[in-house]
C-alpha cells in the first residue's frame, strides 16, 4: 500500500518562507522601472504607481511600528474585530443548535434565514450607522452579520449529521435530551463550527474595515481610506499588509484552541465502531 507522505513540519515553514520572499522579490522587480523593459506599461513608472513598492510599503509600515502611531488604530480594529467574532460565534452556535434541534421551528424560520442570508450584508453597514454611531458599535454589528451566518449553518448541519449510531446508542444507555446536547450533539458541532471559524476570522476583519471606510476616525481601514485619498498606494498595500499578518495571527490563536477542544472528539470512524 502507498504511504501518505506528510511534509517534515521545519521543512515546510521554510518553504512557505521562502515562497513569501519569493512574492516580494517578484513584486519589487514588476513595479521597478529599471529591472524590466516597459513592456505591460507604457510608462515604466505607472506599476509602481499602481501596485506600489515593497521596500516602500516595508519602511510604511516600520514607521508606523517604531513611531507607534498605527497602535490607536490597530487596537480600535482587533477590538472591533474580536468583538464581531466573539458575539457572531456565540449567537450562530446558539441559533444554530436551537433551530437544528426544534423541527417545527426550523420549518418556520427556513425561509427567513435564508433571504437574510442571501442579502449583502455590507448594503447594511449605513443603516448600522445611524442605528449604532461612528464607533465600534456600527462595525461590530455589521462584522457580526457577517460571522453569523457562517458559524450557524455550520452548526446547523452539524448537528443534523451526528450519527444516529451514536444517538441510538447513547438513549438505549438513558441519557436525557440535555446530556444529549452536552455529550453528543455539541461535540459533532463543534468540528463544524472549528472549520468555519478560520473563515470567520477573514469576515470580521472585513466588517471592521468597511464599516471603517463608511465612516470613522480611527482604526487600520481609516489609514487605508486617508491613503486613497491621497493616492498614497504604498501606505495602502502597508495597511492591508498589517491586517493579513494580524487575520493570521488571529486565525493561528484559533487553531490552537481548536486542537485543545479537538481532544475531545472522536477520531474519524470511531463512532461508527461504537
Amino acid at each position: 500500500m502507498w504511504k501518505t507522505l506528510r511534509p517534515n513540519r521545519a521543512n515546510l515553514v521554510i518553504w512557505q518562507w521562502l515562497l513569501l520572499v519569493l512574492c516580494f522579490v517578484l513584486w519589487y522587480v514588476l513595479t521597478s522601472p529599471t529591472l524590466l523593459p516597459a513592456f505591460y506599461f507604457d510608462d515604466p513608472n505607472k506599476a509602481a504607481f499602481l501596485f506600489g513598492e515593497p521596500q516602500k510599503v516595508l519602511v510604511r509600515i516600520w514607521q508606523w511600528f517604531t513611531s507607534g502611531e498605527i497602535y490607536i488604530h490597530l487596537w480600535i480594529t482587533l477590538v472591533e474585530t474580536v468583538l464581531a467574532f466573539v458575539i457572531g460565534t456565540v449567537l450562530g452556535l446558539a441559533v444554530g443548535l436551537w433551530l437544528a434541534l426544534a423541527p417545527i421551528a426550523s420549518a418556520l424560520f427556513d425561509p427567513y434565514v435564508k433571504a437574510a442570508n442571501s442579502m449583502p450584508r455590507v448594503i447594511l453597514a449605513p443603516i448600522f450607522g445611524v442605528w449604532f454611531g461612528l464607533g465600534i458599535g456600527s462595525k461590530v454589528a455589521l462584522g457580526v452579520t457577517l460571522v453569523f451566518f457562517i458559524v450557524f449553518f455550520n452548526v446547523y448541519q452539524g448537528v443534523k449529521e451526528v450519527s444516529p449510531v451514536v444517538l441510538a446508542n447513547a438513549r438505549m444507555l438513558g441519557a436525557n435530551r440535555q446530556q444529549l446536547l452536552r455529550s453528543v450533539y455539541l461535540p459533532s458541532a463543534m468540528s463544524w463550527v472549528f472549520s468555519s471559524l478560520h473563515t470567520s476570522i477573514g469576515l470580521a476583519f472585513v466588517g471592521s474595515v468597511v464599516g471603517e471606510y463608511l465612516g470613522s476616525a480611527r482604526g487600520v481601514g481609516y489609514l487605508i481610506l486617508q491613503a486613497e485619498g491621497t493616492f498614497d498606494i504604498n501606505t495602502v498595500f502597508a495597511g492591508i499588509l498589517v491586517l493579513t499578518a494580524f487575520a493570521l495571527i488571529l486565525d493561528a490563536l484559533v487553531g490552537v484552541i481548536e486542537r485543545r477542544f479537538m481532544k475531545w472528539q472522536p477520531k474519524s470512524g470511531e463512532t461508527e465502531r461504537l
